[in-house]
């Protein structure tokens, strides 16, 4: 069986399955992260008047990425448990799960990410031979993300309230990624700590490649590889030892 065509397959049905539940289809793709960002600038930028007269630039290229990783895992960590039937009906390796899940929200991030690079041209941006080093940062940013939810999809069907802690363990984390503020202006033990989260090293990195015109940093690129290899390595081990658990708790 080629599990590689299924997880295709399985991507594009689930795209074209949620494009039609919607009477707008795709443009929800659009509509629905605009407004999410749309309500974060309301209170950060002007409710609260953050940021300078860049801020919206800034916000934007943090927002993005962040909405990419918080959807994937989310939805990826219940993969397992919420494909009950299918689990029951055929034998199937279970990272195809959470991989369908995030080739998934990568096809709207790919959708949305065209967009944002309009605003930032239009908003007086200037495009640089540095943005060719996206493609790296969506590629590392794909690894982790999938490697995240490959390791949470592995543990939530044998301690099912441990989605309400990854639920609000994400919202907090949103707050400590950098999302409302540059951290390399933050000074002190809370930079230093900030500085082994990846999410906000990739988030900067975004802000180095499309606010800055800089390469990233080789050793942001390094980190957040080399830690998304410790999830990654430890789901493959945690489904080779429980695949045919799955079944008997699900």
């Amino acid at each position: 069986m080629n599990y590689l065509d299924i997880i295709l397959y399985k991507t594009w049905a689930d795209l074209r399955s949620e494009a039609s539940r919607a009477y707008i289809g795709f443009l929800w793709w659009f509509i629905e992260p605009v407004l999410y960002m749309g309500a974060f600038y309301l209170l950060f930028g002007l409710g609260l008047r953050m940021g300078g007269d860049n801020f919206v630039h800034f916000l934007l290229c943090g927002l993005v990425p962040w909405k990419w990783f918080s959807s994937s895992v989310s939805s990826g960590s219940r993969s397992i448990a919420a494909n009950t039937g299918l689990i029951n009906q055929v034998y199937l390796p279970k990272y195809i799960l959470p991989t369908i899940v995030v080739l998934t929200n990568l096809a709207k991030f790919l959708v949305i990410l065209p967009v944002l690079v309009v605003v930032l041209l239009v908003g007086g941006e200037d495009i640089s031979v540095h943005w060719f080093a996206l493609i790296l940062l969506i590629l590392l940013q794909f690894f982790l993300i999938w490697s995240l939810a490959c390791f949470t999809s592995a543990i939530v069907p044998f301690v099912p309230d441990l989605k309400y802690l990854i639920e609000n363990g994400l919202l907090l984390l949103m707050f400590l990624s950098g999302v409302f503020f540059d951290i390399n202006r933050l000074d002190g033990d809370i930079a230093v700590a900030l500085s082994y989260n990846p999410v906000a090293l990739l988030i900067q990195a975004y802000r180095d490649v499309l606010l800055a015109n800089q390469w990233p940093s080789v050793s942001t690129l390094v980190y957040v590889g080399g830690f998304s290899i410790v999830p990654a390595a430890l789901s493959w081990w945690l489904f080779s030892r429980l695949d045919k658990k799955f079944v008997k708790v699900i």
